[in-house]
């Protein structure tokens, strides 16, 4: 066996590792995995029986089914805190200058992070689409499309959070890394994920056409709802593909001068 088979499988299986002690993380303390999923099922909750009524005639529908696709993305811009908040606690508590004397692959503690939000996230996802389901969600998208519209979001998780891990090396402490994700937490809100673009004043237009979450729900809308996707499904890719470079080489270079 080859030293670059040998090295790809030291890789593997400690990624693995490092994966099972971020989910044994999230088991012993629930409390922050279980606010970033409850959180926007309580939004979604809220945005639709509150204000429901009031925005139901700018979506040309039901609202549920206008609000649900872009509510969904609230989970990958959540989890961007819980990922940043973690990477931050282990750097300044010593446990990255642990990590680097031992004989392990220094990229897996980076790596398991990633896998484990997205385990999390999608488990999320998918009881928050259980719960607007229920409240009156109707999508007709077919088995294809529903695996699609999974994937997008499977993407935009990996993305977002490459780019939560590189917050979080670069904040001095977890209070830090907690604040540092909040311009991502908001962009769901300034996109189409609550009402049409068309009806915000224009600079708030200008910024929400432009940005990365609206063309990402509007593809959702999409593959869930039949709606018109046109480019957007290609800028969306695009979008997530220079997110989760720029994330995932910004996270290496920095984790690299720490680990020096």
């Amino acid at each position: 066996m080859s030293t670059q088979t040998v090295r790809r499988d030291h890789t593997f299986a400690d990624t693995m590792t490092m994966l099972r002690r971020n989910i044994t993380h999230a088991k012993r303390y629930p409390s922050m995995t279980f606010s970033i999923i409850i959180m926007p099922i309580v939004l979604l909750l809220v945005f639709n029986y509150v204000f429901g009524g009031a925005l139901e005639k700018s979506s040309g529908g039901e609202y549920i089914d206008y609000l649900a696709p872009g509510m969904l993305l609230l989970l990958p811009a959540y989890m961007t805190v819980s990922v940043a908040v973690s990477i931050a606690t282990d750097a300044s508590k010593g446990i990255v200058n642990r990590f680097r004397v031992m004989a392990i692959s220094q990229s897996s503690m980076l790596t398991g992070h990633v896998l484990g939000a997205l385990i999390q996230a999608m488990a999320g996802i998918t009881v928050m689409t259980a719960v607007a389901l229920l409240i009156g969600f109707r999508p007709n998208a077919n088995a294809l499309e529903w695996v699609a519209a999974f994937g997008l979001l499977a993407l935009v998780t990996f993305a977002f959070v490459w780019l939560a891990i590189a917050l979080g090396l670069l904040s001095p402490n977890a209070e830090s890394a907690s604040n540092a994700p909040f311009p991502i937490v908001m962009m769901p809100f300034l996109g189409s994920g609550l009402v049409a673009t068309d009806t915000m004043p224009v600079g708030l237009r200008q910024f929400a056409e432009y940005q990365p979450f609206t063309p990402i729900t509007e593809t959702l809308r999409g593959l869930l709802m039949g709606t018109e996707i046109g480019v957007n499904g290609w800028v969306s890719l695009a979008w997530c593909a220079a997110i989760a470079g720029g994330g995932f080489l910004w996270s290496k270079s920095i984790f690299r001068k720490q680990t020096r």
